[in-house]
Formats: structure tokens, sequence, C-alpha cells
């Protein structure tokens, strides 16, 4: 069963304004209205319908398709929503904004830097498949663009990103997914773009490789090994003829 309507957070009308950060990332938003999970932006058809359930989510609606897609595919076998329910919220919501902005005077509103973090989904081993992800939190307003660079060049195939998620703080945050193998030759970073952001943020990413050990270290680990084992041997010899000696005065008694 799907969650019902009492789980929406209430309405939060949120009016900002906000000029682009310039080059490639330059969409341009004025008004943005959230109504619990549901989300619609003022510029073009940019808005959202997420179903979230314990802070994950479930499922988006695909507005420009209007179909359901399921964050985790098996889930549609067990269950289903209808994306018209999500098309007419979104209706709805944008129905109220635009009342909202005529009733009341737009305010400028504080852009938040989000925070980027970078980590393998499972432990790196060369040469095993694995997923980078790159989480984005704390984003204010809920525009923002994710890309990944493979040794600075850009890299488009093998990535699955997120929608947005609300936070309890009614921020959001995202993921983006890269598929790879990883190599000793490759570096990775995330790029976000935003406008708390001045300039897009560049997140890190390389494989922790152990440094080889030099020949010296070896020929000392080894000569360690060597005398801990000849210890080990003399004082297991010590012991075991200590032990043959006990024995044998036990069966010869002197005379009563």
């Amino acid at each position: 069963m799907m969650p019902s309507r009492a789980l929406v957070l209430g309405i939060l009308a949120l009016t900002t304004v906000l000029s682009p950060c310039g080059g490639e990332f330059d969409i341009k938003a004025d008004h943005v209205g959230a109504y619990g999970i549901e989300i619609y932006q003022s510029y073009g058809p940019n808005s959202q319908y997420t179903m979230e359930f314990d802070g994950d989510e479930l499922f988006y609606v695909d507005l420009g398709k209007k179909e359901t897609v399921w964050r985790i595919p098996e889930f549609g076998q067990l269950t289903s929503f209808d994306p018209q329910g999500g098309l007419q919220e979104m209706a709805t919501i944008k129905q109220s904004l635009d009342a909202l902005i005529k009733e009341t005077n737009s305010t400028p509103t504080t852009n938040d830097i989000p925070e980027v973090t970078v980590f393998p989904k499972s432990p790196v081993l060369l040469g095993q498949p694995n997923t980078l992800i790159c989480f984005v939190d704390k984003i204010f307003p809920p525009v923002v663009n994710i890309t990944w660079l493979r040794n600075s060049e850009s890299v488009t195939e093998t990535v699955y990103e997120t929608s947005f998620i609300s936070n309890r703080d009614h921020s959001f945050h995202k993921m983006s997914y890269l598929t790879f193998i990883p190599s000793d030759d490759d570096v990775y970073d995330c790029k976000v773009e935003h406008w708390g952001l001045e300039e897009p943020a560049l997140q890190h990413w390389e494989p922790e490789i152990p440094a080889p050990m030099s020949e010296l270290t070896e020929t000392v680990v080894c000569a360690l090994g060597l005398s801990v084992g000849i210890v080990g041997i003399m004082v297991g010899t010590i012991f075991i003829i200590q032990g043959l000696r006990s024995g044998g005065s036990s069966r010869h008694p002197g005379p009563l």
C-alpha cells in the first residue's frame, strides 16, 4: 500500500529572486513552490513529483514521458501509481504558487551552499567494477547541475541521477552514480554547479593504492620473520627436552 496523503508535510511557499551563474548553467528561476515532497519551479516546465518513504525515494513521475519511474524496478511489480495523479498535483501547486505570487511581494532569499561528498559504493579493487556516488546535500533552491569528469574529460555514459529528495530543513539532496572500473591511471571529479557557489565545485576522487614496499623493507621483514621462526623453534625444543627429562625421572623413583 502506498503512503497516504497524511505523510505530506504541509504547504511551504518559497519565493526567490535568483540570477544565473552563467556559462552552461544558465537556467533562470524566480519562484519556487513546494507542497511536501512535490516541487514546482516557475521556469519552464521544470517540476518534480516524488514519493518518498522514511527519507528514501520510492518513485518519481517523469512529467515529460508521463510515466512512473521506480527507484527499485521490482517495486513496480508489487504495486502501481497512476502518473496522472502526479500531473494533477503539479497543476494544483502551480495554481497555488501563482496565486501566492500575486498576493504577496517577492523578497530575495539566500542561496544555500551545497555540500559535496564522493565515495565508492563498495571497497575498491583495481579492475573490479564499482560505483562512485556523488552525494550533494543542503541544496536550495532545488536547481543543480551535476557532472562527472574522468581525467578532466566529461563522462556521460553509465551515469544515473536521482531526483531531488527533501530534507527536514526544507533543503534538498541529490545523488549521482557513476559505474566504472577502477584503474591506477584514472582520477575522477564530481562537478557541481549551483547558484550558491561562486564557481563550480569539484570534488576529487582517486583510488588509494598502497605503496609497494622497497627491496630493503622486504629484506628486513623477511629477516625478522626468519629470526622469530628460529627463536620459536629453539624455545619449543628446550620445552620438549625438559618435558622428556621430567618424565624420565618420575619413572625411576629412589629407594624407600
